[in-house]
């Protein structure tokens, strides 16, 4: 059942995406946050889309952006629902012209993902589940097709990766993972994205051992759940989105709920 919030949400996640295309492959300014990544006007452009576009939804709900989020932990440990907004994923993708960049919203209760809505600005392609609703991507069009995991690979093992950041942990699993799966093809992709090529059945496996943020995460994981996948800590556990000093995630992979693989490529995991 489709939470009676997601069709505003997918109206609010496009107009932010429109907001940011004015400065798509144009001569923008980059600054550079406290944490040394990358905001550009577009970012901002996005987030007062969204920021003031949530809040009229439903003043009670609290929202946390990437661009806004100097809030107290004292303040937010008293949140039992909150809106995490990340305006624009994929900053440097952006300003290097790529259009894997994307909007992403996730409503959160009590740190589990109600539902995520994932906006790809360039394509017109907005994804968008939770694990009550599934999963589904709309087109420029307007017309959605659900979307569903896939439970065995092809004709090989596509992994997903980050086209920016990676690890020594990340370059032992996968070399690990290449010899327990001679058929594996390691695929680059950018922001959200990863989470949205498995959700749609054309990868199967995003490990991600290097630092993330919970609004990088968790609209596509709402996505991903949706269409039969998990995002699973290091010691298996899904991950959440509690209240936390940090807003930083611990290492995860997200892979289907469901495979022939998944003990095989689990063990290798604790082994890493």
């Amino acid at each position: 059942m489709m939470h009676p919030l997601m069709d505003a949400v997918l109206e609010l996640v496009h107009a932010a995406g429109q907001a940011t295309l004015p400065y798509w492959q144009a001569d923008i300014t980059v600054q550079t946050k406290a944490d040394d990544s990358p905001v550009t006007a577009a970012d901002i452009a996005a987030h007062q889309v969204l920021a003031a576009g949530l809040s009229a939804l439903d003043a009670s709900i609290p929202v946390l952006s990437e661009e806004d989020c100097d809030i107290p932990l004292s303040e937010r440990e008293q949140w039992t629902r909150w809106w995490l907004v990340d305006p624009l994923d994929g900053t440097k993708e952006f300003i290097s012209g790529s259009d894997e960049y994307t909007v992403n919203v996730a409503l959160i209760e009590r740190g589990r993902v109600l539902f995520g809505v994932v906006g790809v600005p360039v394509t017109g392609h907005i994804y968008y589940g939770g694990t009550a609703c599934g999963a589904y991507c709309r087109d420029a069009d307007g017309q959605a097709r659900g979307l569903q995991m896939r439970m065995a690979p092809a004709d090989e093992l596509v992994v997903v990766a980050s086209k920016r950041h990676s690890s020594p942990a990340q370059e032992a699993l996968l070399q690990g993972l290449s010899e327990d799966f001679p058929a594996l093809r390691l695929v680059n992709v950018g922001s959200s994205l990863k989470f949205c090529q498995l959700a749609e059945g054309a990868a199967d496996l995003y490990p991600r051992l290097a630092p993330t943020s919970q609004w990088d995460t968790a609209a596509a994981q709402g996505v991903l759940e949706g269409a039969g996948g998990q995002v699973l800590n290091l010691q298996g556990q899904p991950l959440t989105y509690a209240a936390q000093d940090s807003y930083l995630n611990p290492f995860f992979v997200a892979l289907p709920q469901q495979a022939a693989w998944r003990g095989q490529f689990l063990a290798r995991l604790h082994k890493t």
